[in-house]
């Protein structure tokens, strides 16, 4: 099964995040699909906190993907920040 999932990167304390399409029996960190987005919750100054493709998510939703409960968080929280925007 294809998941759309969070892998961290960064440092100790340092916590950073890619949004990835992955096969769901590869572990973390492990080869990808394709990197839909970023997510970084320790965001500072103008860094940006979160950016997706969503086009690109819906594409994979329709394909089949499942989304992790996290990653459907950060993309209803994203489609509201555009719609605020």
């Amino acid at each position: 099964m294809v998941t759309i999932r969070l892998t961290r990167r960064g440092g100790k304390k340092d916590p950073f995040y890619h949004v990835v399409v992955t096969d769901s029996r590869k572990r973390q960190g492990g080869t990808t699909l394709e990197q839909v987005g970023i997510y970084n919750p320790i965001a500072k100054g103008k860094e940006t906190e979160l950016r997706l493709d969503v086009a690109k998510i819906d594409a994979w939703v329709k394909k089949g993907a499942k989304t992790s409960d996290r990653v459907a968080a950060l993309v209803s929280q994203y489609r509201k920040q555009q719609v605020a925007a």
